[in-house]
């Protein structure tokens, strides 16, 4: 049985909480749920509880959106039908239609996607499904909230014969208004309404000049309102008419009400099951506010938290735009009890109330803001004592209500309790107040309870340092500025920095020794040696941060070169592409060459046609069969290819020139080229062998084909061997 003390839930400021998830719902009833939202009393009521809020949460990821669940309560409505023989008004109606539509569409809703949404699905299982209170308001009232003129064979008889009623009067009217009006009777308004009643606007003189009944006069009496003699008679049986259609409409609510009426205990379940969708509603997006998850719930005794925030100051610093720093948390069995030490204003307290807060949340079925790989388990009992809490009704001092809280605590303290106390034993003389506070201790850490204290006493640092199962941690502080870094270290003590604090803030260095001498050695040099060990884990922190930053950004580095390796690799493919097409072709323009030239010496056609056609041939056997899409596809390629490859030999170019002029370089002379040297030509790449040389051209030799080109066009490679 879950059962948590109200004062631990003031204690960690769980009301603001509710009403924080009070103002996201959107009926009454549920903010007045949300308000009086408590934890649940069993194991199971929780995870079904959170399961309901992770499934409605998962809604807004899917294209099926759970219908809206906004409903108008009904308490006036069930209190009316409770009295015997009473009559709803005609909204009444459309109120309990409604209510009864909306919970219908959620039934059929969960009923239809009852795999995905399993724990909703559950939650309305049990409601009644019908149709019969839809149908029986929709029978007698219309889409405006009015009795339909078909509610009833007679209604619809009274009200035909009202319409024709009102014809005839108002045909009669029209008469005697064209009447009395050409006589020059009426005055400049010709006609208005007395009591429902059209009358003509008889000026006073003339009053007594037109028949019919004086229904009153203008405020100064100069026009007289006269209901014409011919529209009486019809205007008295359009009275009855309406007088009996008013019995008919009583008569048909009336029925409506007793048919509405066996539905009492269904609507008040509606209400319940709406007003609940509402808060679950209100959970999921109090959830996505703070960007809450459902951590893994375990039944072993853990609460492992990784990236912790505190709820409400979080969305407290996301309203101011400023950063909120998350907590790594850890208790285990190893480890069930945490001392927390270190100076005032380092976030003792805050991470206390950060693992409070988020294990009531988590048990009153609400996603918290922590990471997703965090574990933690179900208390039966939270005990807390954070805060003075002096009592001036009861004349209470704060070490007074401390004793009596620990009192309290020893008693109920078990293997399945989660204790959290600040400032653990202060408010009374700190040797005897330590000494007891550390015999507490050890009573809790026999009754195996979990807990985390923050205490400035240097006796439950040694304690917690000695005892196996206490831990000691501290909240990390930047021991050259004193600056807190809101960051909370397990595995040692924390110093107070007391003296530290107190010269930072200007006391003269005399007055501080003065102290020093008042305390007890032994005492300074174990405060001064956890001072100085949180100096070194400072400057480590700092120099693995150094090296972190400096990892990433050489890891950056390495990225870039990738890629950039990657896009030249891509160019000298293309490149290499390009090359061999071009090879291919001075080979065959070669051929042709060489094709033509024999033809114009011995000028024999069938010759020339049969080489031509020989090289078609060899060139073709060397072609991949391809469709036209594949081989207009291998086109393009290639025309982008030697676009790119001419923009980059352009630019190239351009570079050089650049050069050229910013500084000028020494032009070396040119080395004489021999026959057997190796050379290519200026911005080439394929390297030939000069077979020959005249007249200032020379014959190049590249393997496949030969070619004549002019001297100054060639560089030298390599010279001939001698």
């Amino acid at each position: 049985m879950i059962k948590i003390n109200p004062k631990s839930l003031q204690d960690l400021e769980f009301d603001t909480v509710c009403s924080q998830l009070s103002e996201r719902c959107v009926t009454e009833m549920g903010k007045e749920k949300a308000l009086a939202i408590v934890p649940y009393t069993t194991y199971d009521k929780a995870i079904f509880g959170l399961h309901q809020t992770s499934e409605y949460s998962s809604s807004y990821l899917h294209d099926t959106t759970i219908p809206n669940h906004g409903f108008d309560a009904v308490h006036h409505e069930l209190k009316m039908l409770d009295i015997e023989d009473s009559v709803l008004e005609k909204g009444s109606f459309k109120k309990l239609s409604s209510l009864s539509e909306t919970v219908n569409i959620h039934l059929k809703f969960f009923n239809k996607f009852n795999e995905r949404y399993p724990t909703l699905h559950n939650t309305v299982r049990h409601t009644q499904l019908t149709t019969a209170i839809v149908d029986a308001v929709n029978a007698v009232i219309d889409k405006y909230g009015e009795v339909r003129d078909d509610a009833s064979p007679q209604l619809q008889v009274m009200r035909r014969s009202i319409n024709q009623v009102k014809g005839r009067i108002n045909s009669s009217f029209a008469s005697a208004l064209g009447q009395y009006a050409g006589y020059g009777y009426l005055d400049d308004i010709r006609e208005s309404v007395v009591e429902n009643v059209r009358v003509l606007a008889v000026t006073a003189m003339h009053r007594r000049k037109v028949k019919g009944s004086i229904m009153g006069s203008s405020k100064t009496g100069s026009i007289t309102y006269i209901q014409p003699e011919a529209t009486m008679q019809a205007q008295r049986e359009l009275n009855n008419l309406i007088f009996e259609e008013d019995e008919e409409v009583k008569r048909i609510l009336k029925a409506l009400t007793n048919a509405m009426r066996p539905y009492i205990e269904l609507f008040k379940e509606y209400q319940e099951l709406l007003s609940t969708i509402d808060v679950i509603s209100a959970k999921a997006k109090y959830g996505q506010s703070m960007n809450g998850v459902l951590p893994k719930i375990t039944t072993d005794r853990e609460l492992s938290l990784k990236e912790a925030y505190h709820p409400l100051l979080y969305l407290s610093n996301k309203r101011k735009g400023e950063k909120t720093y998350p907590q790594d948390i850890k208790l285990d069995k190893e480890s069930r009890i945490i001392v927390i030490s270190g100076p005032n204003a380092g976030g003792k307290s805050i991470t206390l109330k950060t693992v409070g807060l988020l294990q009531v949340m988590l048990q009153c079925g609400m996603l918290i803001p922590v990471h997703e790989y965090t574990r933690m388990c179900l208390f039966d009992k939270i005990l807390t004592d954070i805060g003075d809490n002096q009592s001036i009704e009861n004349h209470l001092s704060t070490y007074s209500y401390r004793l009596k809280n620990m009192n309290y605590f020893l008693r109920k303290c078990d293997d399945k309790t989660l204790i959290l106390i600040d400032e653990f034993g202060t408010g009374s003389d700190p040797e005897l107040g330590g000494a007891l506070a550390e015999t507490f201790l050890e009573v809790f850490h026999e009754k195996e309870c979990f807990g985390i204290v923050t205490t400035h006493y240097a006796n439950l640092k040694m304690m917690a340092n000695e005892t196996p199962e206490i831990v000691n941690a501290n909240m990390l502080f930047d021991a050259r500025t004193l600056k807190p870094l809101f960051k909370l270290h397990m595995g040692e003590a924390g110093s107070s920095f007391t003296f530290e604090v107190a010269q930072k803030n200007g006391i003269p260095y005399s007055l501080i020794n003065r102290s020093k001498k008042k305390v007890e050695r032994g005492k300074i040099r174990f405060d001064k040696s956890i001072a100085n060990l949180q100096k070194e884990r400072s400057k480590l922190a700092k120099t693995t941060s150094t090296l972190k930053a400096k990892e990433q950004e050489a890891s950056k580095q390495e990225e870039q070169l990738k890629d950039i390796n990657a896009k030249i690799q891509q160019k000298l493919e293309s490149y290499q592409e390009l090359y061999d097409s071009n090879q291919r072709l001075i080979y065959l323009g070669t051929k042709i060459d060489s094709a033509s030239e024999k033809f114009y010496r011995d000028k024999k056609k069938r010759e020339l046609m049969a080489e031509l056609f020989k090289i078609v041939q060899i060139e073709n056997s060397k072609r991949k069969k391809q469709s036209v899409k594949q081989a207009k596809a291998e086109k393009a390629k290639k025309v982008v290819a030697k676009k790119e490859a001419e923009k980059h030999v352009e630019k190239i170019r351009e570079k050089k020139k650049e050069a050229k002029k910013v500084a000028p370089v020494e032009v070396k002379p040119k080395p004489t080229l021999k026959v057997g040297d190796q050379v290519r030509m200026e911005d080439g790449r394929a390297v030939g062998t000069i077979d020959s040389m005249e007249k200032g051209k020379a014959i190049v030799n590249y393997g496949m084909f030969t070619t004549s080109v002019a001297v100054d066009r060639l560089e030298l490679v390599k010279s001939k061997k001698k």
